[in-house]
């Protein structure tokens, strides 16, 4: 009968702990993702301030009657794996070669580096320095690295929405 109750009181405590666990669960709370290494052979899709293709918007300060200005602060891009499904045209692949991938506003990559990753969800932020047009829209290209004869640039359009107006 104690071993019963031993064990009873063990399986008990096991679903209190479980239980404890579930209101952040159900409150929203998302598990932080590590690191992963980027390596060769993998699809890739870019993210800024979270949104993928067709959605990416970045914030640009203007004051006063100019073309261009300068991204605020905080806004993050990253890359992440994928499994393709369906249509890639907006994936990248890194190729037999590529470890890392540097994403460049197009079409000046040596100018306008935003960021180089060498690990998927890795979110770094844009620079402040750049120049970027006040409105309308632009691509950021996520270029693998090395490159290879099978990889492929994933290009993400960006619409750039003046906070400075």
């Amino acid at each position: 009968m104690r071993t019963r109750l031993h064990r009873l009181s063990l399986v008990l405590a096991a679903a209190a702990l479980t239980l404890a666990a579930l209101p952040s669960v159900a409150a929203g709370a998302s598990p932080a993702q590590d690191p992963v290494p980027i390596g060769h052979n993998q699809f890739f899709t870019g993210l800024i301030n979270g949104h993928p293709p067709g959605q990416a918007v970045i914030y640009v300060l203007c004051p006063g009657p100019v073309n261009h200005g300068h991204p605020t602060g905080h806004q993050p891009i990253e890359v992440q794996p994928v499994v393709p499904s369906g249509s890639t045209s907006h994936l990248g692949f890194t190729g037999s070669a590529g470890k890392s991938i540097t994403a460049s506003l197009a079409p000046s990559a040596t100018t306008n580096v935003l960021a180089t990753f060498t690990s998927y969800f890795v979110k770094k932020f844009i620079p402040t320095t750049i120049t970027v047009p006040c409105s309308g829209t632009g691509t950021v290209a996520f270029a693998p690295s090395p490159g290879s004869a099978n990889a492929r640039t994933a290009l993400l359009t960006v619409t750039f929405i003046n906070l400075g107006a």
